[in-house]
């Protein structure tokens, strides 16, 4: 992993809700932080944030300053967004997409 991808990983911990049970999990070249056994969101070596939104929240997703459709191998992940890193320099903007993901994840069944 990157340093990039450490520090984001580092600000995802302070910034969730202390009392949420969280399990961390190598994925995407970086470490997934699951709830309930689901992806929440994704910091990437280079410093971007994959997060989960759902379906129903891409368009609203997009909208956001540095927020682009999740591309992997080519092919496009319907749910998830890729947040650039200069866009997630603020913790409120980092707070928002980790409250946005979460939203969306606490209503899926847990796995």
């Amino acid at each position: 992993m990157s340093m990039a991808c450490d520090a984001l990983a580092e600000r995802i911990r302070s910034v969730l809700p202390p009392a949420l049970l969280v399990r961390e999990q190598k994925m995407f070249g970086g470490i997934a932080f699951m709830v309930d056994g689901n992806m929440l969101v994704c910091p990437t070596r280079e410093g971007q944030l994959i997060v989960r939104v759902g379906k129903d929240g891409m368009a609203a997703a997009l909208e956001q300053p540095g927020a682009a459709t999740m591309d992997m191998a080519g092919r496009r992940m319907s749910g998830f967004v890729v947040v650039d890193g200069d866009a997630l320099e603020d913790d409120a903007a980092l707070e928002g997409w980790l409250t946005s993901a979460l939203a969306f994840v606490r209503s899926l069944p847990a796995k």
